[in-house]
């Protein structure tokens, strides 16, 4: 018999690899860019994976793209709401705590994605990741997508809690690089973002991206 969701999930949540650091001077996110339908087809080589929810707050995406921007939506107007009601940053756990609290309300007819959610507060920088039943952790290093494991290796390999923002840049690059390489379903190129106490979120654009890709080319990975 045909169950509409598994084959769904099993098509669908094969793609995408995005990874997040928490370094000693801010929060780095990195995604690849490639969309995959169906197995063997490449739907669009040039996805935006990583999103602005407000100042402080960023996220990546995984799975179904229609249904995380409908999430994404969600945090975005309810975290200005809270900046312009109380005149302070939100806390990035009462953003997670807002994703995870959709995701488990809809968990007889999930969402198939995967989100992490990092930036800073009064009390810090933190990174969360979110399954599609709303399970929340919080944690230094978090990949997710097909390529994930492929990431972690080289994530497990290097990542310490006193990488330098500058350096965790690097790192996140060569861990969706890597796994570009290797899974079929992550591919094409990488997007960056950071979010700073000085910068707040800040994307990477075509220019800054080719130079660091050029550095890493130069070393062995």
């Amino acid at each position: 018999m045909f169950d509409g969701l598994s084959e769904t999930k099993r098509y669908i949540l094969h793609g995408t690899t995005t990874v997040g650091l928490r370094c000693k001077d801010g929060i780095v996110m990195a995604t690849d860019t490639r969309a995959t339908a169906f197995p063997g087809l490449v739907a669009h080589k040039n996805v935006k994976k990583i999103y602005e929810i407000t100042w402080n707050v960023g996220m990546t995406i995984a799975g179904v793209p229609a249904e995380a921007l409908n999430v994404l939506d969600i945090l975005r107007a309810n975290a200005r709401l809270y900046v312009m009601e109380r005149r302070r940053l939100i806390p990035v756990r009462a953003v997670a705590s807002l994703a995870s609290n959709i995701l488990f309300s809809w968990r007889y007819y999930p969402y198939l994605i995967q989100v992490i959610i990092g930036g800073f507060d009064d009390e810090g920088y933190h990174l969360y990741s979110l399954d599609p039943l709303g399970s929340i952790i919080e944690d230094d290093v978090i990949s997710t997508g097909s390529g994930s494991t492929i990431a972690y290796g080289v994530l497990e390999d290097v990542y310490d809690r006193d990488v330098s923002l500058e350096d965790g840049v690097s790192l996140a690059m060569r861990a969706v690089l890597a796994a570009i390489k290797r899974d079929v379903y992550t591919g094409n190129d990488v997007n960056v973002a950071t979010i700073t106490r000085n910068e707040g979120y800040k994307e990477f654009g075509l220019e800054e991206k080719k130079r660091l890709l050029s550095e890493i080319s130069s070393r062995k990975i």
